[in-house]
C-alpha cells in the first residue's frame, strides 16, 4: 500500500509541549535541515516501510524534495517519493483541491486538516491525526489495518460538528 504523511502539524508539531525523536541530523546538515520529527514518527515509518508499505511525504509547502528526504534518511527511514506545492500543482493544477492523494496512486494520506479529509472523502481516504493527540501512531496503524481490510479509516470522536454530517 501507498501510505502519504503531511508535515506540519503531523510529521512536524512546534505546538507547546509536543515532544520530539533524538535529533539524528548530523551537525554540518543542521544549518539546512533543522525541523525536528515527532515522537513515535521514527519506528512509525520503519514499521510501514518493513511491512511492505510505500512511505511518500505529501506536503503543500515549497520545502525541496531532496532535502525532505535527506532529513527523513538521518532518522533512518527512506521514503519512497516526495510531493510538494509544485509537484501538486503541475498534477491538478492551482484550482483543484489542496491534496489529492489518489491522483499520485497513494492509497491512504495522513494529515492534520479536516480540510483535506473532506475534499477527499470519496477519494483516497485520509487519516485524520492532531498534533496533540499522543496515540496518533495507533491511529495510523489502525487506519493501515482499516485500508488494508478495504475498509475507510474511522471518523474520529474529535470530528468537528461541521462535517458530522459528511462522515
Amino acid at each position: 500500500m501507498w501510505i502519504s504523511f503531511d508535515l506540519d502539524d503531523t510529521l512536524i508539531c512546534y505546538q507547546p509541549g509536543s515532544l520530539y525523536e533524538p535529533n539524528r541530523v548530523p551537525w554540518w546538515l543542521r544549518r539546512w535541515i533543522r525541523e525536528p520529527l515527532r515522537l513515535g514518527a521514527r519506528t512509525l515509518l520503519r514499521d510501514l516501510i518493513a511491512e511492505g508499505h510505500k512511505v511518500w511525504v505529501y506536503t503543500t509547502s515549497n520545502r525541496p524534495p531532496r532535502e525532505i528526504a535527506w532529513w527523513l534518511w538521518c532518522y533512518g527511514v527512506r521514503v519512497s517519493g516526495v510531493i510538494n506545492q509544485s509537484k501538486h500543482e503541475s498534477v491538478c493544477g492551482r484550482q483543484g483541491p489542496s491534496k489529492d492523494p489518489s491522483r499520485f496512486g497513494i492509497s491512504l494520506h495522513i494529515d492534520d486538516s479536516w480540510g483535506v479529509w473532506l475534499e477527499n472523502r470519496y477519494g483516497a481516504p485520509v487519516c485524520v491525526v492532531s498534533p496533540d493527540d499522543p496515540s496518533w501512531a495507533d491511529r495510523v496503524r489502525d487506519a493501515v489495518a482499516r485500508r488494508g481490510r478495504n475498509e475507510r479509516p474511522e471518523p474520529p470522536l474529535d470530528l468537528p460538528a461541521q462535517y458530522r454530517a459528511m462522515a
